[in-house]
């Protein structure tokens, strides 16, 4: 039987711990990492519940929602092909003089012909309490006037990360003279 001098043993020995820290071709452009080393605790995931109200406010000096991109001139009555970028205040009750907790801030497009069916893209950024700098992403269809819509939470920042879960949007008010709106959300989130 063949044996490998003492320098050709350590050598593949050597190699053989090299070529294991390395990722493998197959997956050249991922590896597995310690949470830990990035400073993230996954320890215990939680459920947690927020409710708040989104104030789309369309009329006024200060309008929190402004159409970026209008529906052509041919348009449907479902107002098919319109994009609002909103900024809209979330506060704790339905008056928009309560307590600011956060701020909806992305955009909404009339993604139906059938229907109002808007395509929902926003972050939820909250300024306030332990959630001041943390953020949830909500991206999803909502059929506007329907009694309850639900929407995927897919992500998050901050305290959030990694989070998942749904938002559960229930209209308040609605003016339709000024197309300002008065939304409860209850988001149900799993996070770390």
């Amino acid at each position: 039987m063949a044996t490998l001098n003492p320098i050709s043993s350590l050598l593949l020995l050597l190699l053989l711990l090299l070529s294991s820290a390395v990722p493998t071709l197959a997956s050249g452009f991922a590896t597995a990492l310690d949470p830990s080393l990035m400073g993230l605790d996954l320890g215990k995931e939680k459920l947690s519940h927020f409710r708040f109200y989104w104030h789309d406010v369309m009329s006024g000096p200060h309008p929190s929602s402004v159409t970026v991109v209008p529906p052509p001139s041919n348009a449907s009555a479902t107002f098919f092909g319109l994009v609002n970028m909103i900024d809209n205040p979330l506060t704790l009750r339905p008056d928009p003089g309560s307590k600011l907790v956060g701020r909806a801030q992305g955009l909404y497009s009339s993604a139906s012909q059938e229907e109002v069916g808007l395509l929902m893209i926003m972050n939820f950024a909250f300024v306030a309490g332990k959630y001041n700098g943390s953020g949830i992403t909500v991206l999803g269809r909502n059929p506007v006037f329907q009694k309850v819509r639900e929407m995927p939470v897919i992500s998050g920042c901050g305290l959030f990360r990694f989070a998942r879960g749904y938002a559960r949007a229930t209209t308040h008010t609605f003016a339709r003279k000024t197309g300002d709106a008065v939304v409860e959300y209850n988001v149900y989130v799993l996070h770390y």
